[in-house]
């Protein structure tokens, strides 16, 4: 697969926390994730998470209101859901802490490398919320700019579908599934695995990362310990 992974960042759509529910929260799927990344840690993986806003917030559908204040509300979207899953965490008997890019009185800690790393050495599940800090710039962005900062050996990105393909499988039955494919090739065939500014960081950055379909049984952890079966977007 890769070398020995001892550092890894996982995303997770907002919308695969709501499951079925399609806003709100899925408490059932989101202890499974728990359970999961507990066996994780406890193998000795370094695991940070950073979570989409979509169960609450879609600005960009929205053109009633300007693109800052809109990328503002879904980046406080993403606080909330870490604040919620962190805790959900915590009575699963995982340590958590949650670090944001900008000042969010004492409901989260002020983003730095540094104080990540010492999280991480105390075997600690950090949720980087809030993104980049800025408008114009998707969750994509932000995990790829943490896993860069912080040296992470790959991203995994917990889909509801189960990889990368060359077509939509909803729509085409016969669409391909990738194994492996280099990012110059998901931005070349317009993939849309993540956006253009994260692929191109990811290439200048040599930061691969692993696609794999969340509804799978114990999928995040097959994914990270050697079972995975998704696709691998190479560097």
């Amino acid at each position: 697969m890769m070398k020995e992974l001892k550092r890894v960042l996982l995303k997770l759509s907002g919308e695969a926390l709501a499951g079925a529910n399609h806003s709100g929260y899925d408490d059932e799927r989101i202890i499974d994730i728990a359970t999961q990344v507990k066996q994780i840690v406890d193998k000795g993986l370094d695991v940070g998470i950073v979570i989409g806003g979509g169960n609450y917030w879609r600005g960009r559908s929205n053109d009633n209101i300007d693109r800052t204040k809109a990328d503002q509300i879904g980046m406080l979207a993403t606080v909330m859901n870490c604040i919620y899953v962190s805790e959900l965490f915590r009575s699963y008997g995982i340590k958590t802490q949650i670090l944001t890019p900008f000042e969010c009185g004492t409901m989260t800690k002020r983003f730095s490398k540094d104080l990540a790393n010492q999280y991480f050495a105390e075997g600690v599940v950090v949720f980087f919320a809030g993104g980049t800090g800025h408008p114009y710039f998707s969750t994509d962005t932000g995990i790829v700019l943490r896993a860069i900062e912080l040296d992470a050996d790959a991203i995994f990105l917990a889909k509801i579908i189960d990889g990368v393909y060359d077509s939509d499988p909803k729509k085409n039955p016969n669409a391909k599934k990738y194994e492996s494919l280099s990012i110059q090739e998901v931005v070349d065939k317009k993939l849309g695995v993540i956006d253009m500014t994260a692929s191109v960081m990811c290439m200048e950055n040599k930061m691969p990362l692993m696609i794999f379909g969340l509804e799978e049984k114990n999928s995040i952890l097959n994914a990270m310990t050697g079972q995975f079966n998704g696709t691998v977007v190479t560097v």
